[in-house]
């Protein structure tokens, strides 16, 4: 067993508000106002999003690395939706600055689906909760 990751919240005095640590970055949670937050942070959702969008983007920087490819600039996008039935989906949005050729499109798109991010959320997920 290998950790990949870790991260505690500690939460704050505003009602949803907490203080996200991993190792020696800091982040804020929190929910929007909307649902009765102060909007100072990512939304655990947004947590979802940004995680996939990272690993996309450097799984894709690796990979251009690798083979000698100047991708140039790029941005990813993501959205998570959910609808009344229950479906779950992200929408996953790449979009370069340079015109790609369609031989690269593809293989981005397929770099896309096998990122471990992406793997990680297309299969089931243990998760194991204690007191402490």
């Amino acid at each position: 067993m290998g950790l990949i990751s870790s991260a505690k919240v500690q939460s704050l005095a505003a009602p949803w508000a907490g203080q996200v640590s991993s190792g020696q970055h800091q982040l804020l949670t929190d929910k929007p106002a909307s649902f009765g937050g102060g909007d100072t942070g990512l939304a655990p959702y947004d947590f979802i999003c940004t995680g996939l969008i990272s690993c996309t983007m450097i799984t894709l920087r690796m990979y251009a690395q690798h083979k000698g490819l100047d991708l140039g600039e790029f941005s990813v996008q993501a959205d998570f939706y959910t609808n009344k039935e229950g479906h779950e989906w992200i929408e996953r949005r790449v979009h370069f600055e340079n015109q790609l050729g369609a031989e690269l499109e593809q293989k981005v798109l397929d770099i896309c689906s096998k990122t471990p991010v992406t793997k990680t959320l297309l299969r089931s997920l243990e998760i194991q909760t204690s007191l402490i």
